[in-house]
């Protein structure tokens, strides 16, 4: 018989992307009634709404939640881009109506899997793909999920209790956006990656923005942290007296005795005293790449992965998309794309990590942050800069203050992209990279979009040419 409408426990999801539908697909599957809304009213959206409401899920385009009295759902399901202090939810929450994310709804459904959760400003994805990649090889079910791979409910999708789960591990990567709406979620392996002003826009401070990546290192079971960090590395084992440390400096680096500590020695992977693999064996540029494999080398022993299984993992590992990405070699000249750094941070690791003398072509939608340290490895390192989006101009004036006179405003990547060549002919360059240090949103719907528009159009220079 057929659960009757007014009996089923109702479900309001916010926001129509990728996250939002598979939270309403799981919570329809588990016999709910779900409504999916999203502010936004685009031809690609009302795509997506018919097959949804094709599937019996009810969606609203170019609409905002409101509680109305008598009328008010069971649970609201928040994307990850819809601020959590929108005072719609700070009412439903204060109401008591059970509001949490789309990593939280997944996690009631997948916890009696272990999880390894990876957080931190910058290196999220690659630690991520490599910890994927390391439980892989030795022959588990491990999805990574998060802001890579799947969307976390579309993997609880996948899993029919009462059977048996269909998972041995679920490999996360979990945004502060995503912290912030998960107060349950609890790893069994919890790692911070690096930490430095980000997101401020959303969580005002940086002390409240740290506060949300340490709760989910206080609710994992066991904590890795990246000890060449300067600011996790001040944190110390004093905040995190069974923690364990990495270091790509050695062991004398280490704020732990060797046996809780993963490092480099003579060019050798070492974790908690075995020789794991030769460092050379990753295929990535750059140190922070070697910080990142190192913490996904100590979830790997920490999960009893065997040292066999984590070397051909890290021998086999292609790199991810869209960060230090080989897209293209013309006339000489390798053109490598960095767009998935979208603040100062991570474009500042990434110019560091390509030979100097490069032509840089940054810009896009900017965001709070020191930009410092970027601007001195610009002056040290960068031939030339191209500056495309709507911060080109506030970038021009930051170079000019910093006594960098080499730059040029393009505005869009058609046109930067062949004034790069140009100009790498014109310096002598070996080297055009695109790493942003902006958000993609001014030009383009994400940063994924935006790295495959600089493939395409560093390619097209071969057949124009």
């Amino acid at each position: 018989m057929t659960q009757s409408l007014q009996a089923m426990p109702r479900a309001q999801i916010v926001g129509l992307g990728r996250s939002g539908v598979a939270a309403a697909r799981l919570l329809q599957q588990a016999g709910w009634h779900v409504e999916l809304s999203d502010r936004n009213d685009t031809a690609t959206l009302q795509t997506l709404a018919q097959s949804l409401r094709t599937a019996g899920i009810m969606v609203k385009l170019g609409y905002s939640l409101v509680l109305s009295p008598g009328c008010e759902p069971d649970a609201i399901i928040v994307s990850p881009g819809v601020p959590w202090d929108l005072p719609v939810l700070v009412a439903a929450r204060d109401r008591g109506i059970d509001t949490l994310g789309e990593m939280e709804l997944a996690w009631r459904h997948l916890q009696t899997v272990p999880w390894v959760a990876i957080t931190g400003t910058n290196g999220k994805t690659t630690t991520t793909a490599l910890t994927a990649a390391m439980f892989q090889a030795a022959g588990l079910q491990a999805p990574a999920c998060g802001n890579i791979g799947y969307a976390a409910c579309e993997l609880a999708i996948q899993q029919h209790p009462p059977q048996p789960p269909v998972y041995d591990w679920i490999v996360a990567e979990i945004s502060s956006y995503q912290i912030e709406s998960s107060r349950e979620l609890a790893p069994q392996i919890g790692i911070w990656t690096t930490f430095s002003p980000d997101h401020l826009q959303r969580h005002y401070t940086l002390e409240n923005y740290q506060a949300i990546k340490a709760s989910l290192l206080q609710r994992s079971r066991q904590q890795i942290f990246n000890g060449d960090d300067p600011h996790l590395r001040q944190a110390g084992c004093a905040t995190w007296p069974d923690a364990y440390w990495t270091s790509v400096q050695g062991r004398e680096n280490l704020l732990v005795p060797p046996e809780r500590g993963v490092y480099i020695e003579a060019g050798q992977i070492v974790a908690f005293g075995e020789a794991i693999a030769p460092v050379a064996s990753l295929r990535m540029l750059g140190v922070h790449n070697q910080q990142n494999l190192l913490l996904a080398v100590g979830a790997a022993r920490l999960a009893g992965i065997d040292a066999e299984a984590i070397a051909r993992a890290i021998a086999a590992f292609p790199g991810v998309p869209h960060r230090l990405e080989l897209v293209a070699v013309e006339q000489g000249i390798e053109f490598v794309n960095d767009s998935k750094a979208t603040n100062y941070d991570a474009a500042q690791v990434g110019l560091a990590a390509v030979p100097p003398g490069a032509i840089l072509i940054a810009g896009g939608e900017a965001k709070a942050g020191d930009d410092r340290q970027w601007l001195a490895t610009i002056r040290q390192r960068a031939a030339a800069v191209m500056l495309i989006g709507a911060a080109a101009p506030t970038f021009a004036q930051a170079l000019d203050r910093a006594g960098y006179s080499d730059w040029e405003i393009l505005e869009t990547l058609d046109e930067a992209v062949p004034r790069s060549l140009t100009r790498a002919h014109e310096l002598g360059a070996k080297t055009v990279l695109f790493s942003p240090a902006c958000a993609s949103f001014d030009q383009y719907q994400s940063f994924e979009q935006r790295g495959e528009h600089f493939r395409r159009l560093c390619r097209q220079l071969a057949s124009d040419g």
